[in-house]
């Protein structure tokens, strides 16, 4: 008689103990779909935003669509110390701290923007000192930024780049004089790319 309550209680833990293992093992099956299905949503993510080149790098980008990858020759990236500056806030004083990075072509081109860096660090100081904390939060804001740096960076390097307001200015030039056609005169930039390492505005 003393024996069957002994083997009762012998088989209810061993039962118990299938039951554990049992939601053990589906909740390690239920994470590993979960996981790999994340996976799977971020690789197909991944791709579609690199071809739109938009989030290929830290922030913010100078004209994607004429930036073309050549895989034979990889680009080479002059990072600029970082700039800090008082932003031109009337109500309060803010400042911003901004990390700048250039893509240039190749080697030759990083020289030769190296010869001009207290022009380019100027020019670049220039911009950002006149640049307001709500223009630069948002990330049109840091886009026309880039561009800005770009134009910038290159003009003591005697190239000069049309800004937005000169582009858009020749576009309703070349509507108006549709029968007059003209060569589009293309200005080919040794700075491919514009990227922040870090931006911070306080």
């Amino acid at each position: 008689m003393a024996t069957a309550p002994a083997a009762d209680a012998a088989a209810a833990p061993a039962g118990g103990s299938k039951k554990k293992l049992i939601i053990i093992v589906v909740g390690v099956l239920v994470l590993v779909l979960v996981a790999g299905g994340a996976f799977l949503a971020l690789k197909k993510k991944t791709p579609a935003e690199g071809e739109d080149g938009e989030e290929a790098a830290p922030a913010a980008h100078a004209p994607a669509a004429a930036h073309k990858v050549d895989p034979s020759h990889p680009p080479v990236f002059v990072p600029l110390d970082p700039f800090t500056v008082n932003l031109a806030d009337k109500d309060v004083d803010r400042f911003a701290q901004v990390g700048v990075t250039l893509e240039v072509g190749d080697a030759k081109i990083a020289d030769q923007v190296k010869a001009y860096m207290p022009a380019i660090r100027s020019n670049i100081l220039m911009v950002l000192s006149h640049k307001t904390s709500a223009e630069l939060l948002t990330r049109e804001g840091k886009e026309k930024l880039a561009k800005e740096i770009m134009r910038e960076s290159v003009r003591p390097m005697g190239v000069d780049l049309p800004d937005e307001d000169e582009e858009e200015e020749a576009a309703a030039a070349d509507t108006a004089k549709k029968k007059k056609k003209k060569k589009k005169v293309v200005v080919v930039s040794p700075v491919t790319q514009v990227l922040f390492s870090n931006f911070i505005v306080q």
